[in-house]
């Protein structure tokens, strides 16, 4: 390879490394946490949906890896993936004036 060949993969090669850092790797790291909140929730916990459903988990159901919420429509079961966030700990926080 002569010199003009690696300068003209010089940019291609340095936007790869910009793509890698700056949206490759955040999202791997938020799909890691979001595995990580998902296989921590507990019984009890208040939670919202990825669709936007509020409720509060009444059982989970490790075989088939789903949760049951209870909400103001009555009991719905879901995926434990579909949980987007928990509430509870929002919720608990001393209120500060």
């Amino acid at each position: 390879m002569d010199s003009g060949t690696l300068a003209s993969m010089l940019p291609f090669v340095a936007m790869f490394i910009v793509l890698y850092f700056f949206i490759l790797r955040p999202q791997i790291n938020r799909q890691k946490k979001e595995k990580a909140f998902q296989a921590e929730i507990k019984k009890g916990a208040k939670v919202i949906t990825t669709s936007g459903i509020h409720g509060k988990i009444i059982e989970i159901n490790a075989n088939d890896n789903t949760i049951t919420l209870e909400t103001g429509a009555g009991k719905i079961k879901f995926e434990r993936s579909a949980i987007s966030m928990e509430m509870s700990k929002k919720y608990a926080a001393p209120a500060t004036k």
